[in-house]
């Protein structure tokens, strides 16, 4: 499966050949690939992995690549036998600028999760039984973290069909259950390059007024669960937490106070050293959310999302933008912070919780996500947080990367 990439002299082909899946998982997409296809040199990886994906990009549509232009668009995944004995497969996720010569490996992505179990399936990286449900044991390599995947089989093939309808996704598709086990992180959590994240609460509290200059001060709830994430009251941004994508990514003010806020919670929480570094080259995470509680609105697909039928508004940035639904690992940091007493989003629900499930109203419309917590020796341990996902293959080939590798990133 290892593709060699010659030097100068030995090129004799005008285009590499990759073997790789383009797939949907939740409301993202993105080129999954065998990690043994790529090279182990990390730059040399990443260079050609930008190229695949269409950046750096001035233009800002990754016209030249795979990238769909969006942060939910603009993802790698690699995929291999895990080396763990508990696990079936290794994940490493990817998140791509669109206009920088940057990859974002600090965090994983909710979303695309759901797309792993079906891709080790067909790709026969484990083996699953003909009918029922595979369970899929996934390590998240970028956050060292223990996914469990439940994937439904009918004849030896991945169900990919189905009726499980999620806003943000115009077509149903077959549900994917997914685990998130030991989300608020444990002894060995951190990512990739070997980060640690510091527990649930990096600073020890669940809620912390934090100062930007320039901007204010702001009462923040930074919590490390599936990702590390920041929440905050929707009224400290002079919102009201129903907005729209267009109401948000069209004020270019506001994006400057929340990457703002952003690249400072990040330093508070020992993510970075300065809040120029994250900007530059953490773009990924920490992702920040605002929320608020339940107002009416129009979802981007024209329905009316009644205030009664959630318990939450729940928006999130994403790449510098307002994301078009919620990040799979936003919902999980969303469920575990509702659990929790004291954060900013468990003081808009704790009354509504019911079995430590919460329904929370987003761009495209709703969500119902969940987490297991309990209180021990006076500390709150969340064992596990559960969502829904649905994930289909787009596209299975190759993917073309022009030989000149002095051209991939300039």
């Amino acid at each position: 499966m290892s593709i060699v990439f010659k030097t100068n002299q030995e090129r004799n082909v005008t285009q590499y050949k990759i073997p790789a899946i383009y797939m949907r998982g939740g409301t993202s997409k993105g080129v999954f690939f065998h990690a043994d296809s790529l090279p182990s040199d990390v730059s040399l990886r990443d260079k050609i992995l930008l190229r695949v994906i269409g950046s750096p990009d001035p233009y800002k549509q990754q016209i030249d690549g795979m990238g769909g232009a969006t942060s939910s668009t603009s993802k790698l995944v690699l995929i291999g036998p895990s080396s763990r004995p508990d696990c079936d497969v290794d994940y490493l996720f990817g998140a791509a600028s669109i206009e920088n010569a940057v990859i974002d490996w600090s965090g994983n992505c909710g979303n695309l999760t759901s797309a792993v179990g079906p891709f080790a399936i067909t790709q026969g990286l484990l083996k699953a039984p003909r009918d029922g449900v595979a369970v899929v044991r996934i390590w998240q390599a970028n956050i060292n973290a223990k996914i469990i995947a439940y994937v439904p089989m009918k004849d030896g093939e991945v169900v990919e069909e189905g009726d499980f309808e999620l806003d943000g996704v115009t077509f149903p598709a077959a549900e994917i259950k997914i685990e998130f086990l030991n989300p608020g992180g444990s002894e060995d959590a951190g990512d990739a390059v070997g980060e640690t994240f510091g527990g649930m609460f990096p600073t020890g509290n669940a809620v912390d007024a934090v100062d930007v200059p320039g901007f204010g001060t702001f009462n923040l709830t930074m919590i490390n669960a599936g990702n590390p994430a920041i929440f905050m009251h929707a009224d400290e941004l002079g919102l009201h937490g129903n907005e729209s994508q267009a109401d948000v990514n069209g004020n270019a003010a506001l994006l400057e106070k929340c990457e703002a806020i952003r690249a400072h919670a990040a330093v508070r929480m020992g993510l970075a050293k300065t809040p120029q570094e994250v900007t530059a080259l953490r773009p990924h995470t920490p992702k920040l959310s605002f929320v608020a509680r339940p107002l009416a609105y129009v979802a981007s697909n024209g329905k009316h999302v009644d205030p009664s039928s959630i318990d939450i508004n729940a928006r999130i940035l994403s790449m510098g933008k307002l994301h078009h639904a919620m990040t799979g690992t936003g919902a999980v940091a969303l469920a575990v912070a509702a659990v929790i007493p004291g954060t900013v989003v468990n003081t808009l629900v704790a009354e509504k919780l019911s079995g430590g499930q919460i329904r929370f109203g987003h761009p495209s419309g709703t969500m119902t996500v969940g987490a297991e917590a309990q209180e021990q020796n006076g500390t709150w341990v969340v064992t596990k947080a559960m969502m829904s996902r649905s994930a289909r293959r787009l596209m299975e080939g190759v993917v073309f990367v022009p030989s000149d590798l002095n051209s991939i990133a300039r």
